[in-house]
């Protein structure tokens, strides 16, 4: 299926969207929201893709966020915004596949919220990312306010947030924001070697890792070991949790099912 503000590609395990209105740097507007949030609903329920990459089109943006100038015209959208938040995705809290952020450029507003939502980023080194919505008279509500300063130093967080500034990629990288920074043409080829890592391990096992650590996340520690967590039943009723072992014994690569 073509879309209009995104391309959404699949090759083996692997589902990559790219945001796709280079000429306003990967601003997002309602429509592109609406058909992001179908995509998202797509790659989340295909049981044949295992990781996500999310990217931008273009050397200049990963997404400069909102599309102030569409906002300017048209006002804000009244109504609930579609499943999955700003973009199709800073809403959703419970998305256990792994979801990789490769940033080609600049990071502002809700596009820095879409890549904070994912698991892991990797920038180019020209990239920037920023929360400045405060300086417009708005404010990052599509989880910046809450995720940013989960994931890095409270006052470095609060610092960025109530200055609006730009932090670059290797401040990025520093604070624990960014997992590796390579040059631009070397990005989707980093990401790709970080999904095909992960695509080495049960995609089941994957999945029970993330929901367990996210869901344990902001509990005391006793609490967090003994919390339920629905995709560990999962992975230890299922085939692969049989195959790894089996495989290791054998001397051999595992073959994943994710059943």
């Amino acid at each position: 299926m073509a879309y209009e503000y995104a391309i959404y590609e699949k090759q083996g395990n692997i589902a990559t969207i790219t945001l796709n209105r280079p000429t306003v740097m990967n601003a997002v507007h309602p429509p592109a929201t609406a058909e992001l949030s179908a995509i998202w609903d797509d790659a989340i329920a295909d049981e044949n893709v295992w990781v996500i990459i999310l990217t931008g089109a273009g050397d200049k943006a990963f997404s400069a966020g909102n599309d102030l100038k569409y906002t300017a015209t048209k006002g804000f959208p009244s109504g609930p915004l579609p499943k999955g938040g700003f973009g199709g995705l800073t809403d959703r809290t419970d998305i256990w596949k792994p979801l990789i952020a490769a940033v080609n450029g600049f990071a502002l507003g809700g596009g820095f919220e879409m890549a904070l939502s994912c698991d892991i980023i990797i920038a180019a080194d020209h990239a920037r990312f920023g929360l400045p919505e405060p300086r417009v008279g708005l404010a990052a509500l599509a989880g910046g306010v809450h995720r940013l300063p989960r994931q890095m130093p409270e006052k470095i967080a609060l610092g960025y947030m109530l200055t609006g500034r730009h932090m670059t990629a290797q401040e990025a990288h520093r604070w624990g924001i960014v997992n590796e920074v390579v040059p631009l043409k070397d990005l989707m080829a980093t990401a790709q070697r970080w999904a095909n890592e992960i695509l080495e391990c049960a995609p089941l096992s994957v999945r029970a890792t993330k929901q367990a650590a996210m869901m344990g996340l902001g509990l005391p520690l006793a609490q967090a070991f003994a919390g339920s967590y629905p995709a560990i039943k999962q992975m230890m009723s299922s085939e692969d949790v049989k195959e790894g072992p089996k495989a290791f014994a054998e001397k051999r690569k595992p073959n994943w099912r994710a059943k």
